[in-house]
């Protein structure tokens, strides 16, 4: 029997409805940059994840999220990766419910992991970030430049890179370098004076274009700073793992450290939170800031007593205090003895053992 091949095409399913593909684009479009990259990574992992167990974006329920979640856990993931790929979903599915694309969120009360308040990432000292500068001042003026903007200024790596010469500027004295933070807010940072130096000489006779630019000759990206930063720690003699991020953490600290108020430090950090600035703060559990030092050396001294001399602290306690008995005169009137069971009036049963039983008979107090 001969088999004839048929012309017929297969229908193919499209992966989304068309009120998913808005949301979906409606809700990635209100983020920029890194922030829209991780949002897409979020929300791409999560509808495949869908996808391989065929449930509609639309269909899922709360404990479809909670299994994602646990999955993702299974894997490895850092609490704080969990975190944010849930964060990024209630988002999505809010957002759903604000276009009206959507009658509720199946996410808005999915248990998300507790955050270590410690931040695990790497801690240098004051003496490991002072070698780091002194390795980058022999190295490259462009290194140099880098390493102090991220050391010095606690710059995010991306706003560094994304700094161009035409933004530099001078300021009642002060040498400037305007940049864009994260969230798209412009601000004017001020320079220190050796890391201006190491501007200048990293951009020499350029006027305009980037501040930094790759082997390639275009603008350095976030992925070739954390090479610099790798290779200037391995320079310095430092065996750790350092990234960019780890030049803010010391930034921070060594603000801190040198007295800077936490408010002047979480402005120079661009926290909205000075809770934030606190988690970044690696030396919080010194014992050398804690304050109890501050308090007991603000205080007034109390006068310490003369320790007293063997023998003679027992003859004046013999001396100064009221023996037993006499105490008990004080409070009692008259003791009920031992032979009468009963108490009169203005008397009291004394248990001192001269009014036992053991005692004379009819004696009191």
């Amino acid at each position: 029997m001969t088999m004839t091949p048929s012309a017929a095409l297969a229908t193919v399913q499209p992966a989304f409805t068309e009120s998913e593909r808005l949301a979906l684009a409606g809700f990635l479009a209100g983020y920029r940059g890194l922030t829209r990259e991780a949002c897409t990574l979020d929300l791409r992992q999560f509808t495949g994840w869908c996808r391989a167990r065929s449930v509609p974006l639309f269909s899922v329920r709360r404990a479809d999220i909670e299994m994602f979640a646990r999955e993702l856990e299974a894997r490895g993931r850092a609490r704080a990766t969990v975190t944010r790929r849930l964060c990024t979903i209630a988002g999505f599915y809010k957002y759903a419910v604000e276009e009206e694309l959507l009658d509720h969120s199946p996410a808005a009360h999915v248990r998300r992991p507790r955050l270590d308040y410690e931040s695990h990432a790497t801690a240098l000292d004051r003496n490991e970030l002072g070698a780091i500068l002194v390795a980058a001042g022999l190295g490259p003026p462009a290194e140099h430049a880098l390493i102090s903007l991220l050391a010095l200024n606690g710059l995010r790596v991306s706003e560094a890179a994304g700094a161009d010469i035409e933004h530099m500027g001078t300021e009642r004295g002060h040498r400037t370098l305007v940049i864009t933070r994260k969230g798209g807010k412009v601000v004017t940072i001020p320079l220190a004076p050796r890391t201006a130096r190491a501007i200048d000489l990293a951009t020499g006779e350029r006027t305009e274009g980037p501040l930094f630019l790759g082997s390639d000759g275009k603008r350095l990206d976030r992925h070739g700073a954390a090479r610099i930063v790798r290779r200037v720690t391995r320079r310095a003699g430092i065996s750790k793992k350092v990234s960019p991020h780890t030049l803010r953490h010391a930034f921070i600290t060594a603000a801190l450290d040198a007295g800077v108020p936490l408010r002047d430090v979480q402005e120079a950090a661009s926290h909205a939170d000075p809770r934030t600035t606190m988690r970044y703060d690696r030396a919080r559990t010194s014992l050398d800031r804690h304050a109890t030092y501050i308090v007991a050396a603000s205080s007034p001294e109390q006068p310490v007593a003369e320790a007293p001399r063997p023998g003679m602290e027992s003859g004046r306690r013999a001396a100064a205090r009221p023996s037993v008995h006499q105490e008990r005169s004080l409070r009692v009137t008259s003791c009920v003895p031992a032979n009468r069971r009963s108490a009169r009036p203005g008397e009291s049963r004394c248990p001192l053992p001269c009014c036992l039983a053991d005692g004379p008979a009819g004696r009191s107090c």
